[in-house]
């Protein structure tokens, strides 16, 4: 997954996977869904970010541990 805020058009893009967008659908305002061919989500756009994000520039990453652990005979 790649996080990237564009300062200049104030944009904020999640990319998924790296795959070509077959089809892009805007579900609110200033929020673009991407979708690859085999219509799973390959990227996140959000425009006027800065407007809608606390902290645009910087990013806090977080992996959450599994509950249990797996056992391994």
């Amino acid at each position: 997954m790649k996080v990237i805020y564009d300062q200049e058009t104030d944009t904020l893009s999640l990319i998924l996977r790296e795959e070509k967008i077959k089809e892009s659908e805007e579900i609110r305002e200033g929020v673009i869904i991407d979708y690859g061919k085999d219509g799973r989500v390959v990227s996140i756009e959000m425009l006027d970010a800065s407007e809608n994000v606390a902290a645009p520039q910087g990013i806090y990453y977080e992996l959450k541990e599994p509950k249990m652990a797996l056992a391994y005979a």
